[in-house]
């Protein structure tokens, strides 16, 4: 709430229109008509913040900020990793998705990208900072929302890559401890799916094992939290320069 008021706007995305300046300002002249008091800005706009690698240009964002500030209407700023650009993908091809067929998705959609990738999380915790440093502190920002919708867009809104694979066993050593303990949980001695080293260990595929719900669920579970680590790391980003609370939002009845 603002000042005892309710929050009443929506997503706002006016880099789609910056070469008409004219309809930035219907586009004011209309929420002030709606009584709109709260925009959400940046959820898809990495291409336009950072349209080349370490080239950060946010004096679009800034006057856009300035200009709805003036009309007295509230700022929640986005982190923009729901939608990666293409010169990431075309530089960086790890950051993309892989299938559980073992097919490395094409550029595109939303949330094509690896939660494990160590490029991902640094090329986003770099943009991320850089916003915190320049809007973190502004008055009429009032809220961080974080990536958004997390949970993919791809199968089971996972990657499967081979950094995942290596993820995911970790992830089941330091729960269950021993291969012993794993099987058992498992029940394993089913169907003869006795797993003797940790490397055999793959996620659930159509083309491999995915009868076993012990490993299914694992693996649900395995996603999820590298989706939370993914996303503590944007949170812990935008902190650096910035105390203003943080949110985000999950898709209903998207199965990961």
């Amino acid at each position: 709430m603002i000042k005892g008021r309710l929050l009443h706007g929506g997503d706002y995305n006016p880099e789609q229109w910056l070469e008409h300046p004219e309809v930035l300002c219907e586009d004011v002249r209309l929420m002030k008509k709606a009584r709109v008091n709260c925009v959400t800005l940046g959820v898809f706009s990495w291409a336009m913040l950072e349209p080349e690698e370490g080239n950060y240009e946010f004096d679009w964002l800034e006057e856009r900020i300035s200009r709805l500030g003036e009309e007295g209407i509230q700022v929640i700023l986005a982190t923009p990793s729901g939608a990666i650009p293409h010169w990431l993908a075309q530089k960086y091809p790890e950051v993309l998705q892989v299938q559980e067929n073992g097919v490395r998705n094409l550029p595109g959609k939303r949330h094509n990208f690896c939660y494990t990738s160590p490029v991902m999380r640094q090329k986003i915790r770099a943009l991320d900072e850089r916003l915190s440093l320049r809007f973190g502190t502004r008055d009429n920002v009032i809220l961080w929302h974080i990536s958004n919708e997390l949970g993919g867009n791809f199968s089971d809104g996972a990657c499967h890559c081979e950094r995942c694979q290596e993820a995911f066993r970790q992830w089941l050593k330091e729960r269950y401890k021993t291969l012993e303990r794993l099987n058992q949980a498992w029940w394993g001695r089913f169907w003869s799916h006795v797993y003797t080293d940790w490397s055999q260990i793959h996620s659930p595929a159509a083309h491999g094992e995915w009868t076993m719900s012990g490993l299914t669920l694992d693996w649900k579970r395995f996603v999820t939290s590298q989706m939370a680590s993914f996303c503590r790391e944007e949170i812990q980003a935008v902190r650096k320069y910035s105390r203003l609370p943080v949110t985000t939002n999950l898709m209903g009845f998207l199965r990961t």
